[in-house]
């Protein structure tokens, strides 16, 4: 037992990192890493960069663009520069700009700071791509944003948490549920997931991991993730593809404490930075009364 109640069981049931990803620009494709260093916000270079429409600095999103899936961006150069890459579309290098001017940046109504402008060809490559007068913003190094739950943290770009974590285990249990209903199972992408674990005993056994050690990483809990649209969204095409997994996970997965949304994997707080890899061991504390 630890001094908040909570159970560790180290290595008892076999889990490991399965996939790690991290998605440079939000709302598009994201890119699959063998290794990755972590910090205070989450994976290196996940959700560096938003899209935000032109108009207000409201960030753009799959709800609306679900063609921003099929957007693909590369980091050059270790983060110095960023080429993007859409069918059909002349890809783009751009030379990224810290420091570029500052823009005024909001999500779901709300602002969060400030991004840093990468420019006018920036601009008009996601504005010919999304159909929508956009501009792309990046992370300041000054940038400082609350996370929210259990445990807070630091979070970018991100929606509201540094890291998303989810078990091969909870996509198997969902999609047995999805064929049995007649449907095609869906892929894991769908929830566009920081992390994935091999070899939890049970679906959603994430729900209930306090803290992860993680390599030199340290993760903390914060909340359940909140699904919305997004998972409808085939992700290689950009075309949404509903009504699964949404309508599969509305018979079991409802959360009353959060307006009745469905949950699918859980969001975390960078408690110790450092880096990680596929295959390592998962070092999980249990919610006191998990059972073991």
């Amino acid at each position: 037992m630890t001094a908040g109640g909570a159970r560790i069981r180290s290595g008892r049931m076999g889990i490991t990192v399965q996939k790690l990803t991290y998605y440079p620009v939000k709302g598009c494709a994201g890119t699959g890493v063998e290794t990755a260093r972590v910090g205070v916000m989450g994976l290196e270079h996940d959700r560096t960069f938003m899209v935000v429409d032109t108009a207000d600095g409201s960030f753009r999103s799959q709800r609306a663009l679900p063609a921003m899936a099929a957007v693909r961006p590369e980091i050059v150069g270790g983060g110095a520069a960023l080429r993007l890459y859409a069918d059909g579309v002349e890809s783009v290098l751009l030379d990224v700009d810290p420091d570029g001017e500052r823009r005024t940046v909001s999500m779901f109504g709300r602002e969060i700071g400030e991004g840093a402008d990468q420019g006018d060809a920036a601009a008009e490559w996601f504005s010919q791509v999304l159909g929508a007068k956009s501009r792309l913003v990046r992370v300041p190094s000054d940038f400082d944003r609350d996370g929210w739950g259990e445990t807070p943290g630091k979070v970018g770009f991100a929606d509201a948490h540094a890291v998303l974590v989810a078990s091969q285990a909870s996509l198997d249990g969902l999609n047995a549920r999805i064929t049995a209903r007649g449907a095609a199972p869906v892929p894991m992408d769908r929830f566009r997931a920081n992390i994935i674990l091999a070899g939890c005993a049970e679906p959603h056994a994430e729900d209930e991991m306090r803290r992860l050690q993680i390599g030199t990483v340290h993760l903390a809990y914060a909340v359940r993730a909140m699904r919305c649209s997004v998972p409808l969204v085939d992700q290689l095409t950009g075309l949404r593809a509903g009504p699964e997994p949404i309508r599969t996970l509305a018979t079991y997965r409802r959360e009353p404490e959060y307006e009745n949304k469905v949950s699918f994997g859980m969001k975390a707080a960078v408690v110790e930075h450092g880096s990680l890899a596929v295959g390592d061991p998962v070092l999980p504390t249990w919610a006191s009364g998990t059972a073991a």
